[in-house]
């Protein structure tokens, strides 16, 4: 059975200083957690701690984005860096590869439409998913050499890094005490 593997676009963006990606708090988000389980109960807290009076909160946006985002593997080698997303259902045109501000960007974004017709019903479904990963490059990265292939779910990034940080690569020996 012959593989078959697609190569992607890899699109560049000029830098501009205004779009920086959102640092991820794991805390601010157990912190929300914490606060509308006590919000369910009646109970509040006194002025100075838990949310400010302002503050308001809609967690299924960020919840719904974390949980389909791909786990990835990263990998560094002697030559180049090496990114492996598994995106099982995807085709190569539902992803897109770009560097952007120095950061390697991926999209995917899935829409189903499944429809079924019978004597007695009509069942008609959609579903729609989409997530973003960001991965700040390196410095010594080739970024005009960068390649992206799509084969059987799985997509892989390659950065390659340029001759000057092969070569300033030292080994340095570790000594027994």
């Amino acid at each position: 059975m012959a593989e078959s593997t697609t190569k992607l676009p890899v699109k560049t963006e000029k830098k501009s200083a205004s779009s920086a990606p959102a640092p991820w708090a794991p805390l601010d988000s157990l912190r929300r957690e914490v606060d509308r389980l006590f919000d369910s109960f009646g109970v509040s807290f006194p002025s100075g701690f838990g949310r400010h009076a302002l503050s308001f909160d809609l967690p299924w946006p960020r919840q719904a984005a974390w949980e389909i985002s791909p786990a990835v593997d990263v990998a560094e080698s002697e030559k180049e860096y090496e990114i492996t997303a598994e995106l099982p259902g995807l085709t190569d045109k539902d992803i897109e590869v770009k560097l952007s501000n120095g950061n390697l960007v991926i999209k995917g974004e899935k829409k189903e439409e499944k429809e079924e017709k019978g004597k007695d019903f009509y069942l008609s479904e959609r579903r729609f998913g989409s997530f973003v990963r960001t991965f700040a490059t390196p410095p010594g990265v080739e970024s005009g050499k960068i390649e992206a292939s799509f084969s059987n779910g799985v997509l892989t990034v390659k950065l390659p890094k340029t001759a000057e940080a092969i070569k300033n690569e030292t080994k340095i020996a570790v000594k027994a005490a």
